[in-house]
């Protein structure tokens, strides 16, 4: 007698779920619910540079512009900006409205890891991976709800190719010409937004590449370039009319050449392993790894290599299986392959050794890579707990324990951390609303500040100031949207916004003179707002 079962006649829904993924949605509930708290006390705190693709979402919101890369430069996508101007639309600028996408992302983020994981590796090790990905010190939240530009989405992005191109290789996918077009698509709006997903976009087409091989010679190639194309339509737009050496191309490779003498290559590897890695994984808080916190820096190399043979022994092995079978192995490798070539790039930049703290953000990819990296362990781990293994077995079964246990345990307090210690940035942002609060009864509808109060001041106050960059000498600074320099120079009689004591406030009150303190209208914090009679102007 056959019984029939929900599974035969359609799909159930709600879908049943199994311990391994129940436990999942309970730490990714918990990873999100963390997250939301964050993000409605607007932490981490808010700055220009964010307060910028806010600005653009406004713009956008308003049908004003359809900005393709962060004004005043030409290699950011303006993804996230786009995604935020519906919300903008509708609520108004804010910071919550303009990270809420973000908070998005990130839940489809663990999502997908875990499909992806669960498909390559196991039920339960999936569960861990999500696990520890639910967890967040301040240098990882920063990446994940913070509107910089181009990390959150790329991930997804990534994700999602992988999935497609397991997909195609086990039969999942039926509609194969669509799925290729996707693919494609997810690639070209990911070389838009950020450029430092490159790695991780290589392996991604070289796994497409090994599932679909001579199909990409016929129809499968062309939808992958015609949806490639479409996906980074806004970035070859602008690169055509570009002004020479302004391309995007022209603008990255300035970058990454920097200024002066290179370190040390050893300086450079220790500062990238034993910092930026610890760091980027939420191991440090902002201000630095203690030596006890960077002993994953060291470890991680190890993993990869580890991951990589076990990932091609397993590849050799399944010679002459099906396809569903072999692909596993080659998408682990196409992901310890991103995870290297990112570390090289990396360490090959002189910021790896002169800014490690600040630059870590760079490897805030790498967070792709974890399951694969882990893998090695748990495998050495279960094989341990389960008596299958002789000496030599357990030996390195307990050491794979002792690492996961150490590497949750410094994830978790790296979060408590953080969590317990954000009185700092919500006082900063109450103080940010307190100045703009503070121009805004002084009357004044267009100032001068330096770079890190302008663009945030102009976002608090969704426009109704206008503020205009100048240097430490009271010389036009780094005017991100030339529209509020022009709105400022026009007004009658404009004010400054400068931190106390700071150079630009310093220069402005030996212009002053003896009208410093009857200029100065308030004083909030460690800012001060002036309204200088008659008006004065910066030095040109």
């Amino acid at each position: 007698m056959v019984v029939s079962t929900p599974g035969q006649h359609g799909r159930r829904w709600p879908p049943a779920l199994d311990r391994p993924a129940a436990v999942a949605v309970l730490l990714g509930l918990a990873g999100v619910g963390y997250r939301l708290v964050l993000l409605l006390a607007t932490v981490p705190a808010a700055n220009s540079d964010e307060a910028t693709f806010g600005l653009a979402a406004l713009h956008i919101a308003t049908g004003r512009e359809r900005p393709v890369f962060l004004y005043g430069q030409r290699y950011m996508g303006m993804l996230e900006s786009y995604l935020a101007a519906p919300l903008v639309a509708v609520a108004g600028p804010g910071w919550p409205v303009l990270r809420l996408p973000l908070l998005a992302l990130y839940a489809l983020f663990l999502v997908l890891t875990w499909r992806l994981s669960r498909r390559l590796f196991s039920p339960w090790f999936a569960t861990v991976v999500v696990g520890l990905l639910a967890l967040g010190s301040e240098r990882v939240v920063r990446d994940q709800l913070t509107a910089v530009g181009g990390r959150p989405e790329v991930k997804v992005a990534v994700l999602l190719m992988l999935l497609v191109a397991v997909g195609l290789a086990d039969g999942r996918i039926r509609r194969r010409g669509w799925a290729v077009a996707a693919f494609g698509l997810l690639a070209g709006l990911a070389v838009w937004s950020d450029w430092l997903i490159l790695p991780y976009l290589a392996g991604a087409g070289l796994l497409l590449g090994y599932v679909l091989r001579r199909e990409l010679l016929g129809r499968a190639g062309v939808l992958l370039l015609v949806g490639f194309l479409v996906g980074a339509a806004p970035m070859i737009a602008d690169n055509l009319v570009a002004p020479p050496g302004e391309d995007s191309l022209s603008v990255l490779r300035r970058l990454s050449a920097g200024t002066g003498v290179a370190p040390p290559l050893a300086d450079r590897v220790r500062a990238g392993l034993l910092t930026g890695v610890p760091l980027a994984t939420g191991l440090c808080s902002v201000d630095g790894c203690a030596r006890w916190q960077a002993w994953f820096g060291v470890l991680y190399p190890v993993l990869l290599v580890v991951a990589a043979g076990l990932a091609l022994v397993a590849w050799r092995r399944a010679a002459g299986r099906p396809l569903a079978r072999r692909v596993r192995p080659v998408a682990s490798l196409a992901l310890l392959a991103g995870a290297a070539l990112t570390l090289l790039a990396y360490l090959r930049s002189p910021l790896a050794a002169t800014a490690p703290l600040d630059n870590a953000r760079y490897l805030s990819v790498l967070q792709l890579s974890l399951p694969a990296v882990l893998w090695p362990l748990w495998v050495a781990a279960v094989d341990c707990w389960r008596g299958t293994v002789g000496v030599a077995g357990r030996l390195a079964g307990a050491l794979g324990t002792a690492v996961l246990a150490g590497l949750t345990g410094a994830l978790l307090v790296g979060t408590l951390v953080f969590a317990t210690g954000t009185g700092a940035a919500r006082a900063d942002q109450r103080q940010a609303e307190a100045v703009a609060d503070a121009v805004r009864r002084a009357g004044l509808r267009a100032v001068y500040g330096d770079y890190w109060t302008c663009n945030r001041l102009v976002f608090d106050t969704a426009e109704e100031v206008a503020c205009a960059v100048l240097d430490g000498a009271l010389r036009p600074g780094q005017n991100r949207y030339p529209a509020y320099w022009q709105r400022v120079a026009a007004a009658d009689r404009p004010g400054y916004v400068l931190p106390a004591g700071s150079p630009a406030d310093r220069r402005l009150r030996a212009a002053l003179g003896d009208r410093a303190d009857a200029a100065t209208v308030a004083e909030v914090g460690g800012v001060r707002v002036y309204h200088p009679e008659p008006a004065l102007r910066p030095v040109r």
